[in-house]
């Protein structure tokens, strides 16, 4: 058995800032990340913008993964890299292996900041044969800036969310000139403007299509598609499936804590604390995914709320459990709401819908809304709503009244 007073599984900007604010803090801290180097998503990130939050300065991925890798290292941290976390045990006890076998380390407390993963062809139900060229977003920058190749020519992007116009720069970078964007819903799902990106590279996005099955035999020959113009070939040599991000949860699965069902990542309360208060969250496990400027200050605000569990000023565990009442309602977070303390890391619920949606959200409870907002979004859009103090121990309910 191996101690460490916390313990932080995941070397993403939430992680990262996390230990940072710990190890400042006089504390021993050990981060454990499976990959080769610390730094997340951002490592493998090859563009603007990142950095302006944390250092008021506009950088490339790789550049602001190392400037939070250093300030971590600076600050004491002890990174741990190409380190698997196998197992969360009640108590903060973590299994581990690595190039030294299994291992079960002991930590006071232990965050997770796991981040997401981009949903695959295979959950996306996508027919057709197994050929190579078929990469997430992910993969694909990683193939481009780590390993510096160049995996396929003239290739579609299915989605069109924020991650397939980053895919369009990765593509770019490399010299790779995509042949369509492909998006099933009638309008694109990031903002407006991520649309003149794909138009000054002369990449038509095709609306109400879908990559019905992908074809040829070791590499991508072609993909059926489904659209206005009924079934139609095109020949490409790759395709990239972007976003569909959800929490990189399998941790949770099969642990004693408990997962939120709507979100896929972990039911916390409003100190970012799990079923087990040994356990904290924080970034993209929470919600599927944000900014790294949003999950770099959600970890170093998570972290301060472990400071004050390990000097024991924390309440007890306790709150009452949100209900979502609208299929609209895709997923909101913290899960369970309480009285509101000075260490409480999340003061407005973060909600996201799976359809666009006009009308006016309320917090109920009782019968009586507790807060009540306008909300005019499309899916996909971060929204949030201001929690007020929670005592009585009634249900409470996040409803949707929609209008025309």
């Amino acid at each position: 058995m191996t101690d460490a007073e916390v313990l932080v599984v995941g070397a993403g900007p939430a992680g990262l800032a996390a230990a940072t604010e710990l190890a400042r803090a006089g504390r021993q801290v050990l981060l454990l990340e499976r990959e080769e180097e610390a730094g997340g998503i951002p490592r493998h990130c090859g563009h603007y913008p990142y950095g302006m939050r944390e250092f008021q300065r506009l950088m490339r991925g790789p550049h602001y993964a190392a400037r939070l890798r250093e300030a971590a290292l600076a600050t004491g941290v002890n990174i741990r890299t190409r380190t698997t976390v196998t197992a969360l045990l009640p108590g903060g006890k973590v299994g581990i292996t690595d190039d030294t076998g299994p291992q079960t380390l002991s930590g006071k407390a232990v965050l997770l900041a796991t981040g997401v993963r981009e949903t695959s062809r295979a959950a996306r139900l996508i027919g057709g044969e197994k050929p190579g060229g078929v990469l997430s977003t992910g993969a694909l920058q990683g193939i481009v800036y780590l390993n510096h190749q160049r995996p396929f020519l003239r290739p579609v992007i299915l989605g069109t969310e924020l991650v397939a116009f980053s895919a369009l720069l990765t593509c770019r970078h490399a010299g790779i000139r995509p042949i369509a964007m492909i998006e099933p819903a009638g309008r694109i799902t990031a903002r407006d403007p991520a649309v003149w990106l794909a138009r000054l590279m002369g990449i038509p996005i095709r609306l109400q299509t879908d990559i019905a099955a992908i074809n040829g035999r070791t590499r991508v020959e072609g993909v059926t598609l489904t659209g206005p113009m009924g079934v139609e070939e095109l020949a490409t040599d790759g395709v990239i499936v972007s976003g569909g991000f959800r929490p990189e949860a399998s941790l949770l699965h099969g642990s004693h804590l408990e997962v939120d069902p709507a979100s896929g990542g972990p039911v916390i309360d409003t100190f970012g604390r799990l079923s087990d208060p040994a356990y904290f969250a924080a970034g993209n496990l929470l919600r599927g995914v944000e900014t790294a400027g949003w999950c770099w200050s959600e970890g170093r605000r998570t972290a301060r709320a472990i400071l004050s569990a390990l000097d024991g000023r924390l309440p007890a565990p306790a709150g009452i459990r949100l209900n979502l009442s609208h299929p609209a309602l895709k997923l909101a977070v913290p899960q369970m709401l309480g009285a509101p303390t000075p260490e409480t890391v999340h003061d407005r619920l973060q909600i996201r819908l799976s359809q666009a949606a006009k009308g006016r959200l309320r917090l109920m409870q009782n019968g009586r809304a507790l807060v009540s907002v306008r909300v005019d979004s499309l899916p996909e859009r971060r929204l949030t709503l201001p929690l007020p103090p929670v005592t009585d121990t009634a249900v409470l309910h996040l409803t949707l009244d929609e209008t025309p």
